[in-house]
């Protein structure tokens, strides 16, 4: 029990029942969902009200924890605050701001006749989602749980992989009417202190009037708005926030949302899967070089496409300029028009399998694909050739594991196209230079962006362009600044291999 005094919340509760439910009434006023329920309590004259919003409370608590005790077991009373009760926790208060706050998020008020202080009371049970698997993020061989919109819930399985005491959780709250409670998860003996640092006074110097998901905090608090590419990572598997905690980065957590954020991050870190690890790694490394591979095929194929057939035919072997030029003999239409209807019409079909529900979703996405491009051949719109770099550069794009980066590549294919268009291969070197010069000046929290190739860390790419053995990786990525760098002891080679 604990008994809290703070003179800057204002006015103080009555020790007359009824100015206290009129005080209520004016402060919920138009709140039909407001529960106040009075009683007598067992063996006393004293008179006593429960408060609290219908739907936000755990209904069986109400009853067999708090009001059965009250009315019908024997209590001594010598004072509100001798109330033993069978919730979790209590807390004796006497600020009308306090109770405001406290009721709006499900906690009860307990009021008594004559008493100075009301008791709040631990009895929050809005209705939850259960645990189901990843919808966003594909698992081959990792854990099948996803996050759900509690934080409290999200907090214990993160906790699940890391029992440590170490594993260290920072609770602020963002939003001057939501209130929305945001966590910091974190190893305390291995964070950098003035990462950790920046990132809450970002937090802190949010000022809205709420926050609804994570995504505009992500906003809020990253360092560069003008830039289509990601600087935090969203991830909805606790198993992949608990490997980047211990990896020496910070996962924010937020309630009402079922995704987390992780920081910092780099540009190669987002060409990692959590599934990376639970594979061979000759396997995960060839996968991994061909997620680098597809993120330039995606931003540049179309371009390459355009400024060959307007700029640079020569470079074009024979046999494939004819078929093209075959291919292309009743399309009407250059190139570059070209391009853009069939990249807009694929990013249209791509929205609608998103929008509508995924059943549908997917046979839009197949039937559509396949009836406009065939439609648009025969028609005479776009060329065979066209609609294979088409479907190259959307098969490209989906090798990409996250989804925001998949997104950030689908934008930049169209200045791309532009650039090649207006330039040739120039404006598609100028296009690469400008977006690499973009990359390497951009920060993640302090960290620089295109680490570990800029600045180059040559110790750092046995996890980031591949994916060497577990056992070869025995520290933390240098780009995350760790106190504690070494991560795991000499588990070399066994057997044979020795």
């Amino acid at each position: 029990m604990q008994k809290r005094l703070d003179s800057a919340n204002g006015e103080l509760i009555s020790t007359d029942l009824t100015v206290n439910i009129k005080k209520l009434h004016t402060v919920f006023c138009d709140a039909p969902d407001l529960i106040t329920t009075k009683f007598i309590i067992n063996q006393t004259n004293h008179s006593a009200l429960l408060v609290y919003l219908d739907g936000m409370v755990d209904k069986t608590t109400i009853n067999n924890d708090i009001l059965r005790p009250l009315l019908f077991e024997n209590r001594s009373f010598t004072g509100i605050t001798s109330l033993d009760l069978y919730v979790g926790s209590s807390e004796a208060v006497q600020y009308w701001r306090i109770i405001e706050q406290s009721i709006l998020r499900g906690q009860s008020a307990l009021f008594v006749e004559g008493e100075d202080h009301c008791l709040l009371l631990n009895t929050q049970g809005w209705p939850q989602r259960d645990i189901s698997e990843p919808l966003s993020e594909s698992v081959i061989k990792g854990s099948r749980q996803s996050f759900v919109e509690s934080i409290g819930q999200n907090i214990s399985m993160i906790r699940r992989y890391i029992p440590d005491k170490e594993l260290k959780i920072k609770e602020m709250q963002v939003g001057l009417r939501s209130q929305t409670k945001v966590g910091l998860l974190y190893l305390g003996d291995v964070i950098n202190s003035e990462m950790l640092s920046e990132l809450e006074e970002r937090i802190k110097g949010v000022s809205i009037d709420g926050i609804i998901n994570i995504g505009e905090l992500e906003e809020l608090i990253e360092s560069n708005s003008f830039t289509p590419f990601p600087q935090y990572l969203t991830t909805e598997r606790p198993d992949s926030a608990a490997s980047h905690i211990l990896q020496g980065r910070i996962v924010i957590v937020m309630d009402h949302s079922p995704w987390v954020m992780v920081g910092p991050m780099t540009l190669a870190s987002f060409f990692q899967s959590a599934d990376d690890y639970s594979m061979r790694w000759i396997i995960a490394s060839f996968i991994r070089m061909l997620r680098f591979v597809s993120f330039f095929v995606s931003i540049f194929l179309p371009a390459l496409y355009i400024a060959a057939l307007t700029f640079h035919y020569e470079i074009i072997p024979l046999g494939l300029i004819l078929s093209i030029g075959e291919s292309r003999e009743r399309v009407p239409i250059p190139p570059f028009l070209e391009a853009i209807i069939m990249e807009i019409t694929l990013e249209m079909l791509r929205e609608a399998g998103l929008r509508l529900p995924s059943k549908i979703g997917q046979t839009v996405g197949i039937v559509g694909g396949i009836v406009i491009g065939q439609a648009a051949v025969s028609a005479g719109i776009v060329s065979n050739i066209m609609v294979i770099v088409v479907a190259a550069t959307a098969i490209a794009s989906f090798i990409l594991p996250n989804a925001d980066l998949s997104a950030a590549v689908r934008i930049l294919r169209f200045p791309m196209m532009i650039v090649s268009y207006m330039f040739g291969i120039v404006g598609i070197v100028i296009g690469l230079m400008v977006m690499l010069v973009h990359l390497l000046s951009m920060e993640s929290l302090g960290t620089p962006y295109g680490s570990p190739f800029a600045p180059f860390q040559i110790t750092a790419w046995k996890d980031n362009l591949v994916r060497l053995p577990i056992w070869s990786m025995m520290k933390r990525p240098k780009s995350n600044h760790p106190k504690q760098e070494i991560r795991q002891g000499k588990n070399g080679m066994h057997g044979d291999e020795k």
